[in-house]
């Protein structure tokens, strides 16, 4: 026989509660109800049918102690029926008050099992399952033997807190009373070994089932879905497809949220069917769910047709419509339904956001964030990582500092994806001290972590802090994935180290079997290809394992740029151009490659063929954040508010950097015009006008930080080094390919970009 090992002590029933005298109200009720209690008067002690019919049409509390009342006046609470069904009224109603339950069921010399099994009920319905479980005890230390209801009763809606703590043993105890071939006690510990995670307890329990049951495969299909084995709840459906178990609503339901995670169509279609063939009544629950499997599987069409026949709605509808959207990258049509909504969650407020960041529409995420701000909606930690992230293409420091700060002020959940999130925004913010800070009072780091402040420091140029927080991962037993290894290679590639690129590359498949991919052999052509080493570059494209692909000859192609090797730049083009027909960087490039190799008639040759092909060379744009606000400016903008401004500080810009030995570099203007034309051109430069902008919105010493969409030209490159002499300010730039800290004068890519 099992022994009774539960870690509680057994108090005195009167100890569960406290027993204040019985307080009749004073409260009023309906004439109707007066009535009805003169009529029950009328009976005599034995004659108790009217009061039971009043307890069985008892709305509240107020008509129940009018009841109990009117019970203890004419003698019939000694009528345990009566007693009875008080209890079950304060115990099972909505509205019952346990502690008027348990002053009554205290006046009880000897309560049945089933006044037991109702108080036990009782605490769990108000959440209260520890009373329940101490009210099962002292129930045993009653002698009183509990029966097919008590078990499901006691272990229904237990916290999973309380299910680790208390249902192995209550399992124990099932077992010693024998009720673990009882149906309802075999779904209640299911749905108990569920909750604490324990998945593969809660199988070995079905499995000894007998499996009539349909409540028996819904609470294990419930277990799969909350432990996110999607594929299990597939699985067993199909299983109980085999034998014959006809579903129920919350079948349908669990079966389709399954396949929406798993983007599972043909099964979601099979659970479909069954709402028709089983005739199963649709209600919001199954209605939603059917909208958020076929928009999850991308049939829009079916999805809506669905919502348009719902009779209601709510959030959850409107939601699955909005996401259906945002994963097929419709961030339009997603922003019609959001617009539409009667009512909007912050889980819809950050789906929507998510929709922007899908399609880069980054200050689109950011504008619409404010909306959630002004709409006293707050955001949880995953609507933060959002903007975050948002923040961090922008180079939106300020807001991403604001959002830190809301962070910490509105105690937002600071998990390890919001560190993350901001140790990626400093370092693409080009503000590495401020990640690092992040990164080292972080209470538990995972190999994201590590790997997104190895990236920050190497495009940062930080060469040799991430190739030693590198090692510092490694002793610290985290194990590096395909990514760490990118930017470790990036950080030998932005610092010229070779030798150690190298080791690494040739290290990833010795020390950790990570295969090297196309990425990994972009990073080594472009490492060997900028420290000029162009022949073992090829040597090391044509001996790949798979068939290069366009990033791995543009590594070269930028390589040919820098050293100015025209013949391999035309095989590297017409590589990419194989692969890419429509790449007009490609031919942006290598006209630049002519242009500083003065082979002005290959230059016009190639710019025919770009007419002729419609290709046009994709417009400069540098973005920069003030006052919280980011600012976008195009080559030769016009369009800004301080248009007028922004030229005038350009011209003095112009004149300080020409006394201080500026000379504007025309090598890479490739158009057919005259060197005064190309000085006017060069001079409308999109990052231009942004530090112009910045100068003339910040006080001095104020970091000057630009993001632009295409590599930095090496005539602005060569204005940014002088803007921070000149001027004094750490001018930061991010573009296509790096980061650019210009600090008096010099920069940290070591004019090697």
């Amino acid at each position: 026989m099992l022994p009774l090992p539960l870690s509680l002590s057994l108090p005195p029933k009167t100890h569960i509660l406290p027993t204040p005298c019985l307080v009749l109200s004073n409260h009023t009720v309906s004439s109707i109800f007066n009535k009805m209690i003169s009529l029950a008067s009328i009976s005599s002690p034995t004659q108790d049918i009217p009061l039971l019919s009043l307890l069985e049409t008892c709305k509240s509390m107020d008509q129940l102690k009018q009841i109990h009342s009117h019970s203890i006046k004419t003698g019939l609470l000694t009528n345990p029926i009566v007693q009875n069904r008080i209890i079950a009224f304060c115990c099972t109603h909505e509205k019952g008050d346990m502690k008027y339950a348990y002053r009554m069921f205290d006046k009880i010399p000897q309560p049945s099992v089933f006044v037991w099994n109702n108080m036990i009920k009782g605490y769990n319905r108000i959440d209260c399952h520890r009373n329940g479980v101490l009210m099962y005890l002292d129930m045993l230390k009653s002698d009183v033997k509990p029966d097919n209801y008590t078990f499901p009763f006691l272990l229904k809606g237990f916290t999973r807190d309380v299910a680790v703590e208390f249902g192995k043993e209550l399992h124990c105890h099932v077992v010693k009373f024998g009720f673990d071939s009882s149906v309802f006690v075999q779904n209640a510990l299911i749905s108990m070994y569920c909750l604490c995670g324990e998945i593969d307890v809660a199988r070995g329990i079905f499995e000894m089932s007998c499996k009539d049951d349909v409540v028996t495969w819904n609470a294990m299909f419930s277990g799969y879905n909350r432990m996110k084995q999607y594929d299990e709840t597939r699985k067993l459906f199909a299983e109980m497809e085999r034998k014959g178990v006809l579903p129920t609503a919350v079948t349908i339901v669990l079966v389709l949220s399954a396949c929406a995670k798993l983007k599972d169509l043909d099964v979601g279609k099979r659970a479909h069917r069954y709402v028709k063939e089983c005739k199963i009544e649709p209600n919001l629950i199954l209605e939603n769910a059917l909208t958020d499997m076929y928009a999850a599987c991308g049939e829009m069409d079916v999805a809506l047709e669905i919502f348009g026949t719902m009779n209601n709605r709510d959030v959850i509808s409107w939601t699955a419509i909005v996401t259906g959207y945002v994963n097929r990258g419709q961030a339009d049509l997603a922003r019609e339904y959001f617009d539409q909504m009667p009512e909007r969650d912050y889980v819809l407020w950050t789906a929507m956001i998510d929709g922007y960041l899908r399609v880069n529409r980054f200050k689109e995420a950011l504008t619409l964030f404010r909306e959630m701000q002004t709409s006293n909606i707050k955001p949880d930690e995953f609507t933060v990582v959002s903007i975050l992230t948002a923040c961090a293409n922008l180079g939106a420091l300020e807001l991403g500092e604001w959002i830190k700060t809301y962070i910490e002020k509105h105690k937002v959940k600071n998990d390890i994806f919001v560190g993350n999130a901001l140790i990626d925004m400093y370092c693409k913010c080009g503000d590495v001290e401020k990640a690092q800070r992040v990164f080292s009072e972080m209470p538990r780091k995972d190999k994201f972590t590590w790997t997104a402040m190895i990236v920050g420091l190497a495009i940062n140029g930080h060469g040799e802090k991430a190739l030693d927080m590198f090692s510092q991962m490694l002793k610290a037993s985290i194990r590096p994935d395909e990514v760490t290894y990118v930017g470790v290679l990036c950080a030998c590639t932005h610092t010229g180290m070779v030798e150690e690129g190298r080791k690494y590359f040739a290290g990833m498949t010795t020390h950790h079997g990570i295969e090297p991919n196309e990425a990994h052999y972009g990073c080594m052509v472009d490492l060997l290809g900028r420290a000029g080493h162009l022949k073992e570059a090829l040597e090391v494209i044509k001996n790949m394992p798979m068939k290069p692909n366009s990033i791995v000859w543009g590594a070269l192609l930028g390589a040919c740029r820098v050293h100015r090797d025209a013949e391999m730049a035309e095989m590297a083009a017409k590589e990419i151009l194989e692969l890419d027909p429509d790449n007009g960087s490609v031919y942006v490039l290598l006209c630049n490659i002519y242009a500083a190799c003065n082979r002005w008639d290959n230059l016009r040759e190639l710019r025919k063929i770009m007419l002729d092909k419609g290709i046009k060379k994709t417009p400069g744009c540098s973005m920069i954040e003030m006052n919280g606000i980011v600012h976008e400016f195009v080559a030769g903008d016009q369009s800004h508010p301080e248009t007028k401004e922004i030229y005038l500080k350009l011209d003095e810009m112009t004149s300080d950097l020409k006394s201080a030995g500026y000379m504007p570099d025309t090598s890479e203007v490739f158009l057919d015009i005259g060197e005064e034309d190309k000085e006017s051109a060069l001079y409308r430069h999109s990052e231009k006008l942004a530090m112009a902008f910045g100068l003339i919105n910040s006080g001095p010493g104020v970091t000057i930080r630009i993001v632009k969409n295409l590599r930095m030209c090496v005539d602005c490159h060569r204005v940014a080094k002088l803007v921070s002499k000149v001027y004094d300010r750490e001018v930061i730039v991010r573009d296509k390919t790096r980061f650019h800290h210009f600090r008096n004068g010099s920069c940290s890519c070591k004019d090697y970009w």
